[in-house]
């Protein structure tokens, strides 16, 4: 069986193209969750600004959020815009930091329509292994795709995370879809949901980052407000 495991979900505030002042929240974030992973939202180092340029893992910008997870002890899975991994074009990306550094995990497989005239959809699924624990990684769209999360089932994972960037009316989605996952996988559920105005037409968001049971219950959640964490230790 794995350890415990200590987990945070998170929507820090954020300044649509500053990705200096966002890494800095971020690292703030992460100090503040005193978790072992803390998920953020969709795009969160940028905001939802479908023309932002892709963020490269060794910018500068993100030594700070890399102190803090050593600081810590702490996996960051981070939104960005980033390479598709072919030179020629940007995927919607999940970065994982640590104490090493930063290296891209995943990339969106299913895109809206207007975010497949920007960027690449990613090749597969993907698994992270942490401290004994299977996790699947989804962004936004994937949550709702069933052959996404058939597929994530078949493998065999404990926990799946996504970030996510939804209008607040569509919150009641969210929590169908985190349901299905939960009962599909039999897995806990984490969503980290972007809170406050970004950019897209965005000028409110869902917020209520929230934790899930393996039944879909829900186990801890934020408020609609920027700077809101959740926290639960997973067993």
């Amino acid at each position: 069986m794995p350890t415990p495991l200590p987990i945070a979900v998170a929507q820090p505030p954020c300044v649509s193209g500053d990705l200096t002042a966002n890494a800095e929240a971020h690292a703030l974030t992460v100090l503040a969750a005193r978790a072992r992973l803390v998920v953020f939202p969709e795009l969160s180092l940028t905001g939802y600004d479908l023309g932002a340029s892709a963020v490269a893992v060794d910018d500068p910008a993100l030594a700070a959020v890399v102190e803090a997870c050593g600081t810590m002890n702490t996996i960051a899975l981070v939104g960005a815009p980033t390479s598709d991994g072919t030179g020629s074009g940007r995927a919607i990306s999940v970065v994982v930091i640590d104490a090493a550094g930063a290296r891209v995990v995943y990339r969106k497989q299913h895109l809206g329509s207007e975010e497949a005239e920007h960027f690449t959809p990613g090749p597969r699924p993907v698994v992270l292994d942490l401290d004994g624990w299977r996790i699947g990684l989804g962004v936004c769209r994937d949550t709702g795709v069933a052959d996404h999360v058939k597929e994530l089932a078949n493998a065999g994972i404990d926990l799946y995370v996504a970030g996510l960037v939804d209008h607040p009316d569509d919150l009641g989605v969210q929590r169908e879809r985190a349901a299905t996952i939960a009962t599909t996988c039999r897995a806990y559920v984490g969503f980290a949901s972007f809170a406050g105005p970004t950019a897209g037409g965005y000028d409110e968001t869902a917020g209520r980052s929230a934790i899930f049971g393996r039944s879909g219950a829900v186990l801890a959640e934020t408020s609609q407000l920027p700077g809101g964490i959740a926290r639960a230790l997973l067993v």
